[in-house]
């Protein structure tokens, strides 16, 4: 009798520790209201990326090469190493220096900070254009650009921003996409320096997510998904039970084979 009762009541504790961690299932964008946030339509939370100091840039010609200005140039003048952007299959990147300023292969010193991606790219175009190629067709790349994701998100780390105007969306699915615990309408994005942080809010379950603005990605910026309320009461039950519930469960097994021997 003492044994079926004793069975009985881990059967109920078992039932009761499994049915508080039930698969949640995200619901992602919903049609719900517009965002009314006044940071929403503020003109300066799309401004393009501007070149610092100690940024890196990767240079390269998609033009082919032999074609230059100065059809018997000097043999000194080694305009291959842009070609692809690879010497021996080695990418090319150059670091901005503290005066701004960016040496380049066969043009020389050229600054580039305070310029957009964009306009550094046209502006190096234009001086390999003059002094050096024929109808060059240059990429430029600011490759030290990054984002760092935190929370629950299957992939956490640092990611690069491959590409102008990378959105959150974009990101999270380079990442891996968010588990299973994570609270699809508690999105945050942490953005500006250390003295003035700015925390932006994003609902995924939102389907105006999509169009806000804000969820374009800076560089700097810490993406943090927070877990949902059942993750939340999950882990806490699981913390009880490992850390009360297991040591007396196993001091009550002990003291019912000890009553038993002594009871036969």
């Amino acid at each position: 009798m003492r044994q079926k009762i004793f069975t009985y009541f881990i059967l109920g504790l078992f039932f009761i520790c499994t049915s508080c961690s039930n698969r949640q299932y995200q619901v992602l964008f919903q049609q719900k209201n517009s965002i009314t946030d006044s940071a929403y339509k503020s003109a300066d939370i799309i401004n393009e990326y501007r070149i610092k100091p100690q940024d890196v840039i990767q240079v390269r010609n998609l033009q082919d090469t032999k074609y230059l200005v100065n059809t018997t140039p000097s043999t000194a003048v080694n305009t291959n190493i842009l070609a692809n952007g690879t010497v021996a299959g080695v990418d090319q990147s150059y670091q901005v220096e503290d005066d701004g300023t960016v040496i380049l292969p066969a043009i020389g010193r050229i600054k580039v900070a305070g310029y957009t991606r964009n306009e550094a790219q046209k502006l190096v175009e234009d001086t390999y254009r003059k002094n050096v190629l024929v109808n060059p067709i240059i990429e430029l790349k600011i490759v030290s650009l990054k984002v760092t994701m935190l929370g629950e998100i299957k992939g956490q780390g640092n990611y690069p921003l491959t590409k102008d105007h990378m959105t959150l969306i974009e990101m999270i699915g380079a990442a891996g996409g968010i588990t299973e615990k994570a609270n699809e309408t508690n999105i945050k994005i942490i953005r500006g320096t250390e003295k003035n942080p700015k925390v932006i809010l994003v609902d995924l379950g939102n389907i105006q997510s999509i169009n806000d603005p804000r969820t374009i990605l800076q560089n700097g910026d810490i993406v943090y998904i927070a877990q949902n309320k059942r993750a939340v009461r999950t882990d806490n039950l699981q913390s009880f039970t490992s850390t009360i519930f297991q040591p007396a469960l196993l001091l009550f097994n002990t003291a019912l084979i000890i009553f038993t021997l002594i009871h036969r």
